[in-house]
């Protein structure tokens, strides 16, 4: 009798299902599912936010009803949408439109040409700034802009480029309106260079603080409130444009909790958003961290659980860091040695991570060095001794040059890491200070996962790699830098699936998310149908993979030419003089 029911049960939800009328149906695809099993599909039915079906044409065109949006792939490989697990989407949005984007730009010639246009249509009072996401490997000169032809290129409108973690340049007008001289004294751990007759250049250096570097950049004009919107929705649809459904916002300096929070806040209360985006609270000001993070901890609740009634896309604060101490900053800044972080970093942080245990706050901690992982976890095992972790999520971001000692330390705590391709706009420095041994594990991917550490992939975008995480994907399966040099050995790099692996599914699992990140029933419907096969186009063309059509939470929020009509109508770039207007984000020349 009980088998009866099971087989009577069973052919009522098969029924069930088979008579649900899905919202949208795409056919014709090769579906790259990331299940168990991995099988690849060739259509896919949603209803609401969530995977209906995934089968055969003729199996997931029996949900189709006179409602229903059917959509042709056309042949084009679908996937799960990329999970971005470290960026800095929500200060990176308020200043997007202001940024003249040098991601993917293959010249110097075309940089020094993009910044003379843009010189000549910014309007006084503002300024012309490239900030981050490039390096001197990827132009075929293989070199850096000089102050000279900077210079040229801008004349009387001021200027700010900045280069990785290191440096800076302002031309003449910017020196000028900055009101710096050779009386102008250094900031601690950074150095404003003069020239013989002890003149400013322009050139800023962090030895190895870049806060001469942010704050410099924080000193510029910002947009108006109506700009910021529509900057933060730009870089949103620009990220839909790459294929980016979900990203873990790491916080970062000069982004001060809640006042800066409000152009996301606002929008997520319009159901706005469209990408997926936990936020972690950065600690701004040194000697005044616990204080923050008691306060926060009273005012604002952690976790997924809260929702915005308006739609189910993901806003909420997940926790703290990835700067939760400033004695804890061990910037990668290669062009100088490994700071040392002071003797009371481990009673400060002790305080902080003590206090978000006790809250059951989830955080993460930059960590670049070995050297610094080992006293962060001499930290956290003390904390855990007395305020047991207790499962609770937390992870260290970065990780270049962790140690097996360290790794094994972390999976015994129950914490992950979380990677990025800082090493794909890095290694070339890497190698010059401490050598190509070090670089063929750095970090050491493939061993985190043998030991079943949760690992995310993501890229720290914007100010210092490229939000790009395409880039992420390309320098985790070959072990290259963007300028084509191999940095990662090649035994330690990823297989493509493994790779798009850490950017969905396993990017959530890092912070205890389930069902995002795969196309299987039941899972929300974040995918993405790609302009080039993923899995068989030649190395390099990974790195211009961009998007066809978008879905965020069972949602269209994206289309090239061929869906256009699917798709939201493009607003309009403000101001008009923006970068963004004329060049766009990330450059495929």
């Amino acid at each position: 009798m009980k088998n009866l029911l099971s087989i009577v049960l069973s052919i009522f939800a098969i029924c069930t299902a088979n008579g649900q009328q899905a919202d949208i149906i795409i056919t014709n695809g090769k579906i790259t599912t990331l299940g168990t099993n991995n099988q690849d599909m060739q259509a896919v039915a949603i209803i609401g936010n969530k995977i209906l079906q995934t089968g055969t044409n003729s199996e997931i065109l029996k949900h189709k009803g006179k409602n229903t949006k059917v959509i042709d792939a056309k042949n084009h490989r679908v996937i799960p949408g990329l999970f971005d697990s470290h960026e800095h989407v929500i200060r990176g949005g308020r200043f997007y439109n202001t940024e003249l984007r040098w991601d993917g730009v293959t010249s110097l010639k075309r940089a020094l040409q993009m910044l003379k246009e843009q010189a000549a249509r910014t309007p006084e009072g503002q300024w012309v700034r490239v900030v981050g996401g490039w390096n001197e490997f990827q132009f075929e000169e293989k070199r850096l802009p000089t102050l000279q032809e900077i210079n040229e290129a801008t004349g009387n409108v001021p200027t700010f480029i900045l280069y990785l973690y290191g440096k800076a340049w302002l031309n003449k007008a910017g020196i000028k309106k900055l009101n710096i001289t050779g009386d102008t004294p250094n900031p601690a751990e950074g150095l404003i260079e003069k020239d013989e007759k002890g003149n400013p250049t322009g050139l800023l250096v962090a030895e190895p603080n870049a806060f001469i570097l942010y704050s410099t950049l924080a000193k510029l004009p910002e947009l108006t409130n109506e700009e910021k919107v529509n900057s933060t929705l730009q870089y949103m649809t620009e990220l839909n444009r790459i294929g980016v459904t979900g990203v873990m916002d790491a916080g970062g300096g000069f982004q001060n909790f809640p006042d800066d929070y409000a152009i996301t806040d606002s929008l997520n209360k319009l159901g706005k958003i469209t990408v997926r985006l936990p936020y972690f609270l950065f600690a701004q000001k040194k000697g005044s961290e616990l204080n923050d993070y008691t306060r926060w901890t009273g005012m604002v609740n952690v976790g997924n659980h809260v929702k915005n009634k308006v739609n189910n896309v993901d806003y909420y604060v997940g926790g703290g860091g990835e700067n939760l101490v400033g004695d804890a900053a061990d910037f990668e800044n290669f062009l100088f040695p490994r700071p040392e972080l002071p003797m009371t970093m481990e009673t400060n942080l002790k305080a902080i991570i003590r206090l978000l245990s006790i809250k059951r706050w989830p955080f993460r901690i930059h960590a670049t060095y070995d050297e610094s992982i080992t006293r962060f976890l001499d930290v956290i095992e003390k904390v855990n001794a007395d305020t047991p972790l207790n499962g609770l999520v937390w992870f260290i971001d970065h990780a270049e040059t962790i140690s097996e000692e360290n790794m094994q330390r972390i999976k015994k705590l129950g914490g992950g890491v979380a990677v990025q391709h800082r090493m794909a706009y890095q290694g070339e420095l890497f190698i010059k200070r401490y050598g190509l041994k070090p670089a063929l594990t750095a970090p050491p991917v493939k061993r985190m996962l043998e030991l079943g550490i949760p690992v995310g992939l993501g890229t720290d975008g914007t100010r210092v790699a490229s939000y790009n995480p395409w880039i992420a994907l390309y320098w985790i399966t070959t072990g290259k830098t963007i300028g084509g040099n191999q940095v990662m050995a090649k035994e330690n790099v990823l297989d493509r699936t493994t790779a798009l692996r850490l950017a969905t599914h396993q990017g959530y699992e890092l912070i205890k998310d389930d069902k995002k990140g795969k196309i299987e029933k039941g899972y929300f419907a974040d995918l993405v149908i790609l302009d080039n096969d993923y899995f068989t186009v030649p190395d390099e063309a990974i790195k211009n993979i961009t998007s066809k059509l978008t879905i965020v939470d069972g949602k269209i929020v994206y289309g090239d030419k061929d869906y256009s009509e699917l798709a939201p109508v493009a607003l309009p770039v403000l101001p008009s003089w923006s970068p963004v207007k004329y060049f766009g984000g990330y450059q495929k020349n």
